[in-house]
Parts: C-alpha cells; structure tokens; sequence
C-alpha cells in the first residue's frame, strides 16, 4: 500500500527573498548582444547549409556573450546581463521594434527599458537582415485571400509569424543520463552508420555536424560558467563555498551524466536557458520534472546529502531562475501576450507509463516552491485521476489559496484518451505533460507547433450576419442574406460553410509560416534532444520528430453558442423578432446605448438577447449550443496536415487574446457590444454564469473536450472566503473530482476577491508581488495592460 503523502510546510530560505527581490529591483532592459554576434556570425558563414550556419551562430554566441553569476544564486546560467531582461532575435522579425524604440518604456504593460546605445548598436545590425527573416518568408509563401482574412481580423499567427516556435519539451531525462557527450557519441555513431550513397546523406551529415559544433559549445559554455565561478570564489569569502560548488556542478554537468540533485538542477537549467538562446520561441515547458528528477532527490535525501530543507533551498532557487528569462514583444501582441509571460508549465501527479500512480515527495515539493517563491514562472499543473492521492489535491488547493492563480488542473481520464486518438502510443499518452497554457503532448518526442494562430470564432458569425462581409469587405464566401433564412438550420449551415473557408485560409498561413521556420530558422541543438531526429537526420522543423501536429485555437465559444441560442430563442422558438431586426440591432451596436435609437427598439432587443439563456448555467440548450459552435470549428481543423507529415488538431484556448481579438470584433447577437472582450476559453461570459460554481463546470463539462485535443481552457473565480479552512480545500478538490469525472480537460482558479483587484489597479505601487491568473498562465497584475486586468475583475466571482 502506498505511503500517505507528506505535505506538512518546509520554512523559506532567506536567500530566496533576497533573489526574488534583486530580479525584480528594477525594470527589464533590452539588450543587444546576442543580436550582434549573431549577425557576425552569419556575416562570415553565408556559403554554409542553414542548418550549420544556425550551429555555427550559436557556438559564437556561446562562446563570446557575457556571463554573469548572480548574488547568491545556487543554479546559474543567464540570457542577459541585466536581470529578467531580454536579447533580440532579428532572424525571426525586426521591423516592428525600431518603430517601438520610444515607447517601449511609455507602455501601460510589460515595460521594456532600452538605452541609446542598445538603439544604435541595433540599428546597426538590422539592415543586414532585410529581405532573410522567417516572416518575410513566410508573407511571401500566403495566399492573397489568407492576407485578407488576417487583415480582417478572422485569425492571426503572429505568435510564429514574427517569433520563434517554441511550445516544446524536450529531452532532459537524456541529458541528465548521458550528458551531451553522450549526445555527442550518439550523433557520431548515426553518422558512421549512415549510407554514404543514399542521397539523403548530405543533408544529415550537414545536421549530425550541426548537432555536434552546438553540444560541444554547450559543454564549453558550462565550463566558462566554472571558470568564472572559481575566479568569484577565490575574492569572495561569504560565498566561496556555494561559489566552488557551482564551479565543480560546471565541470560535470551538462557534460556528463548527472550524478547529484544539485547537479541534475544545473544541467536541466542549462538546457532551459540554451533553448531559449538559440530561439526566443516561449512556452519551453519542463513538463513531468517530478518523473525525471525524482531518483536524484531521492538518493540525495536517502544518502543525507541532503536534508529536505536544503533540497526544497536549491528547487526554490530554480523556481527564481525561471523567472529570470523574458522576452519582448510588439505592442499589439503585447495585449494577446500580457505580463511578460514565458509559459514554462511544469506539472507534477498523474499516472506512469504503466497506468500506477506516480505522484511523489518531489511532487509535492514543486508545489512548495510555488507557494515560497510567489513568482508567476514555472506554470506549476497538476494531473488529476482517480487515484490520485487526496493530501495530493489539498495540498494543490492550498496553493491555489494563496491567489497566486496557481496550479492549474488537468484530467488524465480524457487527455490520455485524446492522445492516443491523434496517434500516440498508449504509454507515451500516459507520460504526457502540458506546454506553455494548455496543451498536452508527450515531451522529448514532440513537435506540437501548438498555439499556431488565434482564431476568432465570433468573426465567423459576423460573416454568416453579412453575407460574408467583414466592414463592408468581402472576406468569406456569400452564404445568402441573413434576414432571408427561414429556419435555423440554415443560419448553422452558413456557420458550417463559412468556417470551413476560413479554415483553409488558415491553414495555408500556418503551413506557410512552418515552411520558413524549416527554411530559415532550423533549430540542431533543441533537435538532438527530440526524438528521433538524431536517427532520422533531421531537425524538428524537417518532421525530425516521432509525433508532429500544428495546433491552433478557437476563441469565442461562448460567444458564438450564445449567440445561436439567443436567435433561435428570439427569432424562431418566441417568434419575438425578425432575423432582419436582430441583425440591424447587431450591426447598429444596439444604438451605441441610446434608449431614443429606432425609436428605442435596439435597446430592448439588446436586453432580451442579453436575457435569453446562456452557456454555463447548466442550461441544455445552451450547452447544446456552445457545443456546436465549437465542434464545427474542431472538426473542421483536424482535416488538415502539415508539412512535416503530421496532422493539425484543434484547441480551444485564448492565451489573453479574447481581449484584444474582442477589440476588432463588432456586436454579436449574444448582447456583447463592439469591442467588448471575447469570451476566455471554454469559459462562459463574464458575468453570464449566475448559477453557481457547479452549474458553470456542468456546462463547461458538456463540451466535447476529447477532440480539442490541443488543450481547452476553464477559468473560474473564487473569492478567498470560500476556501477558508480544510473545508474550503476540500470542498475545492471535490468541485475538481465532479468537473473531471463528467470529462472536463482541464480547469484554474483565481482565488482573490474583486475589491482587493479594484485596488491594485488604483494602487499599483502596493501590489507589486501581486500574481494572479491571466488565461494559461499567471503574472503580476499590476504589469499587465489595463485592458487586461478588466476583463480579469469582470469574471464572475463565485463562492461555494
């Protein structure tokens, strides 16, 4: 029988506040330096395959960018001089930022200082690359009609289209086995097996070379880090024993195998921190690090190498860590990115390959350092069924008390399922974890391209009310005049047909932006982490993975079902109004909010359509249709491939996009006016889930969550009374247990109550430590644009 889970509190180090204090001692700078040397690099390497020119770059990065150890860390390894601060990756997209010079630091979110010399040095790089970025590329390869609808506002990818991809979990387990000798031996040895007459030979020499100049220059850069470690020990008195214990973790690791938990946690950082240099995509999760790391932290506890106190010091200094990357984007994307969020999920629980309960003592330990460290990175998860430990859930409910946002909840009944229903084998579906927000895939295996664009549900409808006119242009198809449809099946079957245009559209853009990530960006030194690039001699980008998928989100589900239910509601079930008056009453915004506006008509068609039933009051023709809104855009994706010979699978998720996607977005006929934010997730409207907590959940759990297989998003909020005492936790935990046993994917709470966010955002200077839950992912509150931070107070605040 397994042994009762310990979840007792370990005490706070001292020197975890003073790290956290220093990071955030000022705001984060832009630098210039990896810009720089890239552009060197390439300068002198422009006859080599782009493969080895992309190996080549960050060997001279590695090799030439300053190092720094900051005071008092354990676990070291820096992006950036300046801490929490960002390089600039011009490879991807430049053009934006010198257009954004003078008001990185004027923003109302995510501020962003950048000195004269940092502008001119840039300036001074950025011509070289006009003409050789990924997203001129990518323009290039799009369709007219595709330009059209992002223009229009029906979808975006601009998280790929001007960034790196990221959205990966990559092989830690075997770099802490083998180390990136290893890695080294590995690729050598593919390399003397290879068929030197195949054809297919020269470009895989090009990628084993690759893959072996980046593995080398890593190793090189952790011995750097060594050297500087014992020049510091040799002046500094008060730190030289920490100072010479990270010189000797150097020395070994990545190297070689790991042999300590000290050890294991360097050379996992150091490939956190070297993905991250060699592409500035976000959402490089660690996913399953209670799996992986846990025979380390054991045998330390065991041999008494370590106490578990000094243990839960070097994971809390980590957490800090996490904290320390960051990344800028334009301002626009800024609004769908809010709070300078990386998006590294790390998730603890669930079950193992075998289907037996694999939540541990490091399990619980990663919660700990959540709740010590109050920082918004890593996106700490659990996984969730029906064995999993109850002190396991209340000790997850504790950290969710501490309003922080934190951890968010997923349900292996389904996920396992959905997975194995793309492809994956049962004991890879098993081992699953989440990336970035909300995405599941099996780590060090997949290439998941998830949130690959945002695509605005609400926007379709719009085209069904205007013959597929957006703004008077015609962007979708012409699927007849609204006001002449006679039944309601036809209003759903233009939905049918105009998504399955936009779609396509959509499709094309990121098959598009695929193709010039594989031309102009591959990536050696994440691929030879991934399985099975090393075996088949290709990169990530060039379907060198076992599993590969494109997966973009749906945004407005709510919005869209509520829409559908208020007209057939109104117009077909009461007979109440016209179709030709609920469109007029839409596209008027109902009057601008004049009681005189048609004679006062818009105003009392925008109060019965705000009344008629909504999604997430446990109301079935509601659920029904939210349901249908959100299946015809699912199923319409998974038709799809994509070029590295796997299939697209569709999520329903907005990051923070449903506010800014809601600004471009007219009135729709649920009552939401021009502008309003979307709907988040598979959540039900701010404010349209009057019916408690488990009305929400039972409408949300009709969804079929199953063929999202991407990943589905449910934010609830709570106010702080309702978890108080072990009460408050365990009633948490079985609201939990029934969302999951109807197959809900997955679910997160903000426990703070709307006053105390009222005041933050009066008072920021007061709240600066203050984290909550965004969409899937957690930040400081008071960095996030105002836009942002309405739509979080707005969302109903329950109570049980």
């Amino acid at each position: 029988m397994k042994n009762v889970l310990d979840i007792s509190p370990v005490n706070v180090s001292p020197r975890i506040q003073k790290l956290v204090d220093d990071l955030y001692s000022k705001n984060p700078e832009v630098e210039a330096e990896r810009a720089c040397l890239l552009t060197e690099s390439y300068k002198t390497t422009e006859a080599l395959p782009m493969v080895l020119r992309r190996a080549k770059a960050l060997e001279h990065i590695l090799d030439n960018m300053t190092l720094v150890i900051r005071d008092g860390e354990m676990i070291v390894g820096n992006l950036t001089k300046a801490p929490h601060s960002t390089q600039i990756f011009p490879e991807y997209s430049y053009k934006w930022l010198p257009q954004e010079f003078d008001t990185l630091a004027k923003r109302s979110g995510d501020v962003f200082e950048i000195s004269e010399d940092v502008k001119s040095k840039l300036l001074s790089v950025f011509p070289y690359w006009d003409g050789r970025t990924v997203n001129e590329l990518a323009t290039e390869y799009m369709y007219p009609e595709t330009k059209l609808a992002m223009d229009n506002g029906v979808f975006t990818v601009g998280n790929y289209y001007f960034n790196g991809v990221g959205h990966i979990s990559t092989g830690y387990d075997k770099v802490l086995k083998i180390g990136f000798n290893g890695i080294i031996r590995e690729a050598e040895a593919a390399m003397a097996a290879a068929d030197r007459n195949r054809p297919s030979f020269i470009t895989k020499r090009n990628f084993l070379e690759a893959v072996i100049i980046t593995a080398k220059a890593a190793i090189r850069w952790a011995n750097r880090f060594a050297d500087l470690a014992e020049r510091q020990a040799s002046t500094d008195a008060t730190n030289a024993q920490v100072l010479r214990a990270i010189a000797s973790n150097c020395r070994n690791v990545p190297a070689n195998p790991a042999t300590t938990f000290h050890e294991a946690l360097q050379s996992f950082w150091f490939v956190q921190a070297l993905i991250q240099i060699e592409s500035n995509g976000h959402s490089i999760s660690p996913m399953r690090f209670d799996q992986y790391m846990y025979s380390y932290y054991k045998a330390d506890l065991a041999s008494g190498r370590l106490t578990k106190e000094s243990a839960q010091e070097l994971l809390d200094c980590l957490w800090v860590k996490f904290n320390d990357i960051n990344k800028v984007r334009d301002a626009a994307s800024t609004k769908g990115f809010g709070g300078y969020p990386m998006f590294q999920n790390l998730i603890v629980g669930g079950q193992d390959k075998n289907g037996e309960d694999a939540t541990n003592e490091l399990s619980i330990a990663c919660l700990e350092a959540s709740a010590h460290t109050k920082l918004p990175q890593p996106s700490i998860s659990i996984r969730v069924w029906n064995k999993s430990p109850d002190e396991f859930l209340i000790k997850a409910a504790e950290v969710s008390r501490l309003g922080l946002g934190m951890p968010a909840y997923y349900n292996d009944e389904v996920i396992i399922l959905a997975l194995i229903n793309r492809g994956l084998s049962i004991e890879d579906a098993r081992d699953y974890g989440v990336i970035g927000c909300v995405e599941p895939q099996k780590g060090g295996k997949t290439e998941g391209w998830h949130d690959a664009a945002f695509f605005n549900m609400a926007r379709v409808l719009e085209l069904v009310l205007y013959n597929g006119k957006l703004d008077g242009v015609q962007v979708g198809p012409q699927t007849g005049d609204f006001a002449s449809f006679t039944s309601f099946e036809q209003i759903t079957e233009a939905y049918r047909k105009q998504m399955e245009y936009c779609v396509a559209l959509l499709i094309n853009a990121d098959n598009c932006v695929d193709l010039a990530h594989a031309s102009r960006a591959p990536l050696p030194f994440l691929s030879s982490m991934v399985e099975d690039c090393i075996g088949r001699g290709k990169t990530v980008q060039e379907g060198g993975a076992d599993y590969n998928f494109t997966g973009p989100q749906g945004v407005g589900v709510a919005n869209v079902g509520d829409s559908l239910t208020a007209i057939k509601t109104l117009a077909f079930d009461r007979k109440q109004y016209s179709l030709a008056q609920i469109r007029d009453a839409v596209a008027s915004n109902f009057g601008n909010g004049s009681a005189q506006s048609n004679n006062g008509a818009y105003a009392n068609i925008h109060r019965d359509l705000k009344a008629a039933p909504k999604f997430g009051n446990d109301l079935p023709e509601a659920d029904e249709q939210a349901r249908f809104a959100a299946l015809v855009y699912c199923r319409e994706v998974e038709k799809y491939s994509n070029p590295r010979g796997g299939k697209f699978q569709p999520g329903l998720y907005p990051v923070s996009a449903n506010v800014p996607m809601g600004e471009g977005t007219g009135a729709t006929p649920d009552g939401r006016r021009a502008g309003d934010p979307l709907a988040d997730g598979v959540s039900p409207t701010s404010g349209c889930d009057v019916n408690g907590p488990t009305a929400a959940a039972n409408s949300v759990a009709a969804l079929d969550h199953a063929i999202a297989s991407n990943g589905t998003l449910f934010n609830q909020k709570f106010h702080p009374s309702a978890l108080s005492g072990r009460q408050g936790l365990e009633k948490l935990s079985a609201l939990v247990r029934g969302f999951f046993d109807q197959k809900g994917m997955h679910v997160q709470y903000n426990v703070i109550g709307r006053d105390t966010l009222m005041d933050a955002q009066k008072n920021p200077d007061k709240y600066r430590n203050l984290v909550v839950r965004v969409a899937g992912y957690s930040a400081h509150f008071v960095a996030l644009d105002k836009s942002l931070q309405d739509d979080i107070i707005n969302r109903t605040e329950q109570t049980f």
